[in-house]
């Protein structure tokens, strides 16, 4: 461009060189006037024709020039698409070699024989132990009977043996040993021996003695079984397995929880047949996080309307109902049941009872938490208004590891006027019985 602008210059510097030149011919005589005009117009038009032939010249130089830019562009556009090419073949490449060993690893372990399993491979084997180091004090009527006194005791000791023969049939066995006073020796007995199906998440199925819908359901929030046992549990107005068939179930991702058991309902220790079998179910929901509903109940003649027998008057009963807020740091609950001729299966006159718990505890870290409950209970509403048990327990826990609890713990137990058969043995007299203990509970777990 700037050659262009040179070249133009200096033609239009010709053409006023010229016409300055032929100015002062004007002054000349005329004759000669017509001969300078002619020779001025033809060097004008060469001139004309000059500007015009470099104008087309540097057109055309342009014009190439912008040709050329064009290519270079082009092939710098397909020299950039080559290397992306080549950087992607390289990466394809790369990944390929990255998964042959998982190919080769894959394609190996499909053509190895797989070896045989055997039964132990299915079978895992647990246990748990409660137990206590304590001083216990207990009167009837302000005078000191037994069991008072400072010892060693194994409360429960329970051995799991869980078999799964695939993924719906499995089986459980668990043996339960404990101290029997009756006969002044320790005793060991089957709690639980089922064949289990896994139907769905919606139904399992269980056939022999297994736990039942209500007490190991309050234990597993309670979080405390190892010191006492739950309400109706420690007032002999439930038990926590039985014999017969049991089925549970779960929807809506867990938040809805049923579990139904058709039973003998003499208990885990006294398989037996009657003329009738016991039902036993719960419902639990999860409405919102941490907190859980629940409530249950039961019918039946708790194993007493053997053939033969003749004195069956009522039917035993039983509601219970639970309202729990739980966390990983603290939790909090209540529980409670009513019945109607819980102990009066085989007496004329019937009876009722009812009574509730209040639990909770707090984390002060993950080893170390406190604890407390209150229980209230009314045995006898109907023929004996008067009697009632008030019960409390209080504690310190530390968990050294996740297995293993250890519980300073305090609890007290007020029977007044009768006797109540609880967890910690008869409690009470005619006018007023207590049970204080105070010593270090525990348990563990493997």
């Amino acid at each position: 461009m700037q050659n262009k602008l040179s070249l133009l210059a200096g033609a239009a510097v010709g053409v006023v060189l010229v016409t300055g030149v032929a100015a002062p011919a004007q002054a000349k005589p005329v004759k000669k006037h017509a001969a300078a005009t002619s020779s001025q117009a033809a060097e004008l038009a060469a001139l004309k024709a000059q500007v015009q032939a470099l104008t087309e010249r540097l057109n055309a130089q342009e014009a190439a020039q912008a040709q050329t830019q064009s290519t270079a562009q082009a092939a710098q556009t397909q020299a950039q698409a080559a290397t992306d090419q080549v950087a992607q073949v390289q990466t394809q490449t790369a990944a390929q070699i990255q998964a042959i060993p998982t190919q080769v690893k894959t394609e190996v372990a499909a053509a190895t024989p797989k070896p045989k399993t055997s039964w132990a491979d299915n079978t895992v084997v647990s246990g748990r132990m409660y137990y206590d180091l304590s001083s216990v004090s207990q009167k009837s009527n302000g005078v000191k009977t037994t069991p008072s006194g400072t010892g060693f005791d194994i409360k429960r000791f329970y051995v799991g043996i869980d078999h799964k023969f695939n993924d719906v049939f499995s089986a459980n066995v668990t043996t339960d040993f404990q101290y029997s006073s009756a006969i002044s020796a320790t005793e060991l007995y089957i709690k639980k021996a089922y064949l289990q199906a896994k139907v769905s998440d919606a139904l399992v199925l269980k056939v022999g003695s297994a736990d039942l819908p209500w007490v190991p359901f309050v234990e597993d929030i309670y979080g405390y079984r190892y010191v006492e046992n739950t309400l109706i549990d420690r007032t002999k107005f439930g038990t926590s397995a039985d014999w017969g068939v049991h089925a549970s179930g779960k929807f809506m991702d867990g938040k809805v929880n049923y579990a139904v058991s058709v039973i003998d309902g003499a208990g885990y220790k006294a398989p037996l047949r009657s003329r009738g079998m016991d039902i036993e179910g719960r419902l639990s929901v999860v409405p919102i996080d941490h907190v859980t509903l629940a409530v249950g109940g039961y019918s039946g003649k708790l194993g007493k309307d053997t053939e033969g027998a003749t004195n069956i008057y009522h039917t035993a009963n039983r509601f219970n109902a639970l309202a729990a807020y739980t966390t990983k740091q603290y939790r909090l609950g209540v529980e409670y049941f009513s019945t109607e001729d819980w102990n009066n299966v085989t007496t004329t006159t019937g009876d009722k009872a009812d009574g509730y718990s209040v639990f909770g505890s707090y984390s002060f870290t993950d080893q170390i938490s406190a604890f407390g409950r209150y229980d209230y209970v009314k045995p006898n509403k109907d023929t004996a208004d008067s009697k009632k048990d008030n019960y409390f327990n209080v504690g310190l826990t530390y968990s050294p590891a996740k297995i293993v609890d250890l519980s300073l713990v305090y609890k007290r137990d007020s029977i007044e006027n009768g006797t109540l058969a609880t967890s910690n043995g008869t409690i009470g007299g005619s006018d007023k019985g207590t049970y204080d203990e105070v010593g270090l509970f525990g348990q563990f777990r493997f």
